[in-house]
């Protein structure tokens, strides 16, 4: 294999996992809807959409994005609009350094996942 079909299969790989630790997100009272997202002209965002009881929704995301030689790796949680917390974008050279921030952004966006949802839970029934 060529280099750039490894990084290929590294970007699916990576891909793969963070789709599959971002669709561990569920709660009781509240549907979860996975997604991925094709970022023009060469990227992709991968997610889960928790749709709250009143109808809000809590985005959980990464993406990568290439930009000529670097690559830029972002996380973050939005509730409508509002962001709950974002990581600061990483730019690096390689497509290994960026696979590699990709997966620990999955990581941390999920860590505070249950405390997020039980917080805006709790606003709903203080309401």
């Amino acid at each position: 294999m060529d280099s750039a079909s490894l990084a290929a299969a590294g970007l699916l790989a990576a891909l793969g996992r963070a789709s599959e630790i971002l669709a561990e997100l569920r709660h009781p009272f509240a549907r979860s809807e996975r997604f991925t997202l094709f970022l023009p002209p060469a990227g992709v965002r991968v997610g889960t959409v928790v749709i709250l009881p009143d109808g809000r929704e809590v985005r959980f995301e990464v993406s990568i994005v290439t930009a000529g030689d670097v690559f830029h790796v972002d996380g973050g949680i939005d509730a409508e609009g509002e962001s709950l917390l974002e990581l600061p974008r990483k730019s690096v050279e390689t497509i290994q350094d960026g696979l590699a921030v990709f997966d620990d952004y999955a990581g941390e966006v999920t860590a505070p996942a249950a405390r997020v949802i039980d917080g805006l839970l709790e606003e709903l029934s203080d309401n």
